[in-house]
């Protein structure tokens, strides 16, 4: 019996075919529940992120697909391209065309957590997003600090220090994907590792005094998680890299 073939060499389907594949499992029930959530839905089918894993496996490692899919400007297209791209082909300049046409946060945190975090271009696009004024690249900068930070298993935590300064540069960020994005941000870094809950739960105390709105929401909901004492025992058992 001939060997099964791997996904990635099979021929590309026509992009119009998955397109209707995705159009046939939406519903207008999940439409308005992905609204609910504050998903932009101008462009969606209503597909759940569960229901999309089996097409997810169907395509798995399909650039062309992934590109195609992406320049669609479906919404659970745009999901799928994120999910079946492989990391190994995607480019620097794809990521800033793909971070550019974000426009909603489960689209920007999908695309930082399962797919930007994997290519070698996740520390430079860190820094860039994060200092661009548009609302969901810069989200996409802190959500790529998250997705770096829970799978860089062996990137050492004295390299996720700076990223606590940025946090602190953006707190007064008042807008709302950014200021959860933010959030999420100093959050993670300080369940890291003992190494760096010091330091972020230092922060997050610093930014709970402030006279700044925003910065204080950010750095009280920190502190509370950080300060959690299950937390507290499961950063301590953590290792430090």
């Amino acid at each position: 019996m001939a060997a099964r073939a791997k996904s990635a060499d099979l021929p590309m389907p026509a992009v119009d075919a998955v397109i209707a594949e995705l159009r046939a499992l939406g519903s207008e029930k999940n439409r308005a529940g992905m609204a609910r959530f504050g998903i932009n839905t101008a462009h969606a089918f209503g597909i759940s992120m569960a229901t999309l894993a089996p097409l997810a496996r169907k395509y798995r490692r399909q650039h062309g697909l992934a590109l195609a899919l992406w320049a669609s400007g479906y919404h659970e297209a745009r999901l799928l391209a994120v999910l079946i791209e492989d990391p190994k082909l995607v480019t620097s300049k794809q990521m800033d065309a793909w971070v550019a046409d974000l426009d909603s946060w489960d689209t920007c945190d999908q695309a930082c957590m399962k797919l930007f975090n994997k290519t070698p271009f996740a520390t430079e696009k860190i820094t860039r997003w994060v200092a661009d004024r548009r609302e969901f690249v810069r989200r996409a900068g802190f959500a790529l600090i998250v997705g770096y930070a829970i799978h860089g298993k062996r990137i050492p935590d004295a390299d996720f220090l700076p990223y606590l300064n940025l946090i602190e540069a953006h707190a007064t960020d008042d807008r709302n994907f950014v200021r959860k994005a933010v959030n999420w941000a100093l959050r993670t870094l300080g369940k890291r590792s003992p190494a760096l809950h010091g330091p972020a739960l230092a922060l997050a105390r610093g930014l709970a005094a402030s006279e700044n709105k925003t910065a204080r929401w950010i750095g009280k909901d920190a502190v509370r998680e950080l300060t959690d004492p299950a937390q507290v025992a499961r950063i301590a058992k953590r290792r430090v890299v």
